[in-house]
């Protein structure tokens, strides 16, 4: 039953991949947006804004814009699904000796292929404008493992966003809270420059320990319990919207 279940979602996911490699705007459009955040933080306000060390604003605001990528590419998710749902595909695979879980798995897996693509994108780009980490090969690992975790954790609930939704724009709307959290967090300015409402908001929500973390990794400086803090929002998240997207699947074609 497991070889089946692997075999099904490795073909239906090379399915989904073919369809990116046919258009690879998807993943070069999900890079635009953070790579013009970039320019304009660091070229246009970053001269304006102090945080509060001496490492470059490019090295500072890195964490935040890898976050925003992912949040971009998460919502292609949404959309593929809702045109799948929306095409009968699932319909016609729920006839055929298909594994049930493996149409989402290739969704997700796709998800995750193409948002590593696009982070590739961006850390080339901060590279050529001036970024530069010490961080050894362990901690470079550390860093990929709480991305892959954060796509994850995100792609799941564009799952549950393309399996509910009426509209191709209400599939894809979904993201649009998600972009725009890492601006109420630690990602641009310190939490201390906010006034103290927002401040405890940013302070306690899951985008600063996530960015905290990444940016103490990227330097080489110790984590401390930021990454605890930011393994339990992760972990948290991925496993409450992979309950809630597997229900709404079995309600929908039950």
């Amino acid at each position: 039953m497991t070889t089946h279940v692997l075999g099904d979602t490795r073909v239906l996911t090379a399915r989904s991949l073919t369809h990116i490699l046919r258009s690879p705007d998807t993943i070069i459009t999900t890079a635009v947006t953070p790579i013009a955040l970039m320019l304009l933080f660091v070229y246009v306000l970053g001269g304006a804004i102090n945080t509060g060390s001496d490492e470059s604003y490019i090295n500072y605001m890195l964490p935040g814009i890898l976050l925003i990528t992912i949040a971009s590419g998460v919502a292609y998710t949404s959309y593929r699904l809702f045109l799948d749902l929306q095409g009968g595909i699932f319909e016609r695979f729920q006839s055929m000796p298909v594994a049930r879980s493996s149409m989402l798995w290739a969704h997700v897996l796709t998800s995750l292929v193409a948002n590593l693509a696009s982070m590739a994108i961006v850390i080339g780009v901060a590279l050529i404008m001036g970024f530069r980490t010490g961080a050894s090969v362990a901690a470079w690992l550390a860093v990929i493992g709480i991305m892959v975790l954060f796509t994850l954790a995100m792609t799941w609930l564009a799952v549950v966003a393309g399996l509910s939704a009426k509209t191709v724009d209400g599939a894809s709307a979904f993201s649009y809270p998600l972009i725009f959290l890492p601006f109420i967090s630690s990602a641009f300015v310190p939490t201390e420059s906010m006034p103290a409402p927002v401040a405890w908001f940013a302070e306690n929500q899951p985008v600063t320990s996530i960015v905290d973390t990444t940016r103490a990794l990227f330097a080489g400086q110790p984590v401390g319990s930021d990454i605890w803090v930011a393994l339990a929002w992760l972990v948290g998240i991925l496993v409450i919207a992979y309950v809630w997207a597997v229900a709404i699947y079995r309600r929908k074609f039950s």
